[in-house]
């Protein structure tokens, strides 16, 4: 199973691909960021702890974290459906070159690693992967930052929201460039899940290639076990490398905030830790588990779906 493809197909197909997906699982990421951000507003309970010196019970406060369908159903009601799809222009408008950076990125670098390491060896896909997510966080930031501004922003029905555009405006006159780079020592903390995932992904590629799932030596057409194959690969791939890394997105998300306490990375992360608890790294987990799953599935199989349909022929 191999198709070769030109460079502009591909970045036609990623194009395609991280649309759809972005479109699609947008809701879930306002979730995610609502979940993360330190203005959720936390339900106090009283629990009856035990083990004071005369045997007593003491009633103390604390603090339970809104679930998912909570600030689901809070958002609808207070916000409106539309709000489920905050941030989602900056999100279209940064998908394309965001995929197109990395790839070629990624492409150029795995060539120079490869004459460096053993070619295609565990270390050449992770320095790729690296070195990829690090200039495209690095050029790609002001976008992503306009996009978490815009899905923290919490206005009422009927209140007029800042488009892309007006929030971009905002945090120059407030917060000059430096603000548009707020959380971007966060997402090089991140770049661990992209190496990670990577690692998990090839691997699994490499076995899927055994397995005899995908021919690359054969001009056989490609069968629903191959699209599938691919599928949960990188679903599970990512999924795995989420869960590993995903404080960092709590602490990027905190150094976004507008005008908040979050200075810097470990300042940020000490001050969740202390103030919150180590729990408090993974709120928001389940939605991106969730957006993970059909984000990954929607990208993929529009990508093969668009190189299967014009693709050139195998050679």
């Amino acid at each position: 199973l191999k198709v070769s493809c030109s460079p502009r197909l591909h970045l036609f197909d990623q194009k395609c691909g991280g649309t759809v997906g972005a479109i699609m699982t947008c809701p879930l990421e306002v979730l995610k960021t609502r979940l993360q951000s330190s203005g959720l507003t936390l339900r106090p309970v009283f629990q009856v702890q035990l083990g004071t010196f005369n045997g007593a019970g003491v009633i103390r406060p604390g603090p339970v974290t809104p679930g998912l369908l909570q600030v689901l159903r809070s958002i609808l009601e207070k916000e409106g459906p539309k709000s489920l799809f905050r941030g989602l222009g900056p999100n279209l408008v940064g998908v394309a070159p965001s995929r197109a950076i990395y790839f070629a990125a990624y492409s150029k670098s795995k060539e120079t690693f490869n004459g460096i390491f053993v070619p295609n060896s565990g270390i050449v896909h992770m320095s790729s992967a690296g070195f990829a997510a690090f200039v495209t966080n690095s050029l790609m930031n002001p976008i992503w930052m306009v996009k978490t501004r815009m899905q923290l922003e919490r206005k009422a029905r009927g209140e007029k929201k800042m488009n892309a555009l007006q929030c971009a405006r905002y945090v120059y006159k407030t917060e000059g460039m430096r603000g548009f780079y707020r959380g971007l020592t966060a997402s090089y903390a991140g770049i661990s899940e992209t190496m990670i995932c990577f690692l998990i992904y090839e691997t699994l590629k490499k076995y899927l290639v055994r397995s005899r799932f995908t021919t690359p030596d054969t001009d056989t057409e490609k069968g629903a076990s191959d699209f599938l194959g691919l599928m949960v690969a990188a679903a599970f791939a990512k999924g795995c490398a989420s869960c590993i890394a995903y404080p960092h997105e709590v602490i990027r998300t905190r150094l976004r905030e507008e005008g908040s306490k979050y200075k810097y990375f470990f300042q940020t992360a000490r001050l969740v830790a202390v103030e919150e608890g180590y729990a408090a790294f993974y709120r928001g987990l389940i939605p991106q588990l969730i957006r993970q799953i059909p984000n990954t599935a929607i990208v993929l199989s529009t990508y093969e779906l668009i190189v299967h349909l014009l693709g050139e022929p195998s050679k």
